[in-house]
């Protein structure tokens, strides 16, 4: 079976246009994620080797090789998300006709929905970094370029809320409330540091740009 980040863009959103349980939401978002984050390389790469910005060359150059890290990073998110969604929507499909079949359906999906939360909060994660990576790539990149960085950045902030539904949709289900509240917590620790964060290198760009 191909995975989804093998598909060409074209595929890729026919199969998020799809009745296919995965790619989806979260799958989505990690690609958004790593675009944000290519985004933000492209600066240090159109950046580097110019005179003008030898002083900033070594560190455009530290970020680029963490851009690099944070989008094949997302990029395995695609497919991870994918194989922890597809178990669950199997789960659904259990059978719970007996109480014995309710048991066991209610464990496989709240293992099911534990692993389905996991993975958007690891693409929250690595979209925080890329918008940290965007932040350095407009403040030192060529200002021919800086719209990039704007670009790349406001992506990235996108892919972060559409992974955090992801979280939220899966933990309202959960019968552990202990863990799905700490799920909660983890996502909108993130949202909190995060959007702002984003909304600052966005509005920066523009009015550089005015």
């Amino acid at each position: 079976m191909t995975k989804s980040i093998e598909l060409s863009c074209e595929e890729f959103v026919e199969a998020l246009s799809s009745k296919a349980p995965a790619p989806g939401g979260g799958g989505a978002a990690a690609f958004v994620g790593a675009v944000g984050a290519g985004l933000g390389h492209m600066v240090g790469a159109l950046t580097v080797g110019k005179p003008k910005y030898a002083d900033a060359e070594p560190e455009l150059l530290e970020l680029m090789l963490d851009a690099d890290d944070v989008r094949a990073q997302l990029l395995a998110l695609v497919e991870a998300d994918a194989e922890a969604f597809v178990p669950l929507s199997a789960a659904y499909g259990l059978p719970g006709n007996t109480d014995e079949e309710k048991a066991h359906k209610a464990q496989v999906l709240e293992a099911c929905l534990r692993d389905a939360c996991t993975v958007p909060l690891d693409i929250m994660r690595a979209c925080a970094r890329a918008i940290e990576l965007c932040e350095r790539f407009a403040a030192l990149g060529s200002p021919l370029v800086v719209s990039d960085a704007g670009c790349g950045v406001i992506t990235c902030k996108a892919a972060l809320q559409a992974a955090s539904l992801n979280v939220f949709v899966n933990t309202r289900l959960m019968k552990d409330r202990m863990h799905a509240e700490a799920c909660d917590a983890q996502a909108r620790e993130l949202l909190d540091e995060y959007l702002p964060m984003a909304d600052a290198v966005f509005t920066s760009v523009e009015e550089r740009l005015r």
